[in-house]
């Protein structure tokens, strides 16, 4: 059996309950991939958007839903050796990828400031959608997983002073009929490590300059690390704490809540408080 056949084979079998499962579950749960869907599966060189990959040629191979999907890769300005790299695992996991460039790495080591890799992400973000646009697709396909979506939430509580959340799908604010999705929503990090590890494959991690400079000068404490560590922490005496944190953003009472604000508009419970008859039973 060749070498990418049998890594397809672990997604379906030995890792069925832990990462295949889960992600049929998004994109059932979420309606994420519909009849006639033209899907950008964004791969950055990483194990996160590679496993998606893998996993999109799957459910489109032996799924019930007909769509169409494209493999791309944005080059923001990778080091040869990096570019090397991401084809070497495309060519070994049998993806066919398509590979477009960019000057974003250029231009954050240039006007970067004090937040490059927010300033990265917006570039990317938009680039994205340009290509996406370009190939005709109505969504774009990121490796986002269940970790993200719990440290997300962390971040915006304690860096934000709010309760949101990494959405499942959002609806594109620029680029009209585009949406983006999160099909490995629910998948664990810790699953897509196992995965890689036994299938003995190394993918990139960040790979941009601005970054590796920082490391050097071992300032590369971020916040997200911060909240990995937090919820390792916790997992120590509730080892559901992370599922309890995702469950809770799907049972708020807003009964119990001091105020929410949508679309901007926010709105107190004081509001509503006399015709809701607010009580300790609520």
């Amino acid at each position: 059996m060749e070498d990418y056949k049998e890594i397809e084979r672990s997604i379906i079998t030995k890792y069925r309950k832990d990462i295949w499962s889960k992600f049929v579950k998004a994109v059932q749960d979420y309606k994420l991939i519909n009849k006639n869907d033209k899907i950008m599966v964004c791969i950055s060189g990483g194990k996160d958007s590679f496993l998606l990959a893998k996993c999109v040629e799957e459910l489109q191979r032996h799924g019930k839903v007909d769509f169409d999907a494209y493999y791309v890769v944005m080059n923001p300005g990778y080091a040869e050796k990096n570019r090397n790299l991401i084809y070497s695992n495309a060519k070994r996991l049998n993806i066919p990828i398509t590979m477009f460039d960019s000057d974003i790495f250029d231009v954050i080591n240039t006007i970067g400031g004090e937040k490059p890799c927010y300033l990265c992400a917006r570039m990317r973000r938009g680039f994205l959608y340009s290509k996406a646009k370009e190939l005709g697709c109505n969504k774009i396909a990121l490796g986002h997983h269940f970790d993200d979506v719990i440290e997300t939430t962390l971040l915006s509580m304690f860096y934000g002073s709010e309760i949101k959340t990494m959405m499942p799908k959002l609806h594109s604010d620029n680029y009209e009929g585009i949406e983006l999705i999160r099909p490995l929503y629910l998948v664990k990090e810790d699953a897509i490590i196992s995965w890689k590890n036994y299938s003995n494959l190394t993918f990139l991690n960040c790979a941009c300059k601005f970054t590796e400079r920082n490391e050097m000068n071992d300032e590369n404490t971020s916040k997200r690390k911060e909240m990995k560590e937090l919820i390792k922490t916790l997992r120590k005496n509730n080892k559901s704490i992370d599922y309890n944190i995702f469950k809770a953003l799907d049972n708020i009472n807003l009964n119990c809540v001091l105020g929410t604000k949508k679309n901007g508009v926010y709105t107190s419970f004081l509001n509503s408080y006399d015709e809701d008859e607010l009580s300790e039973k609520k």
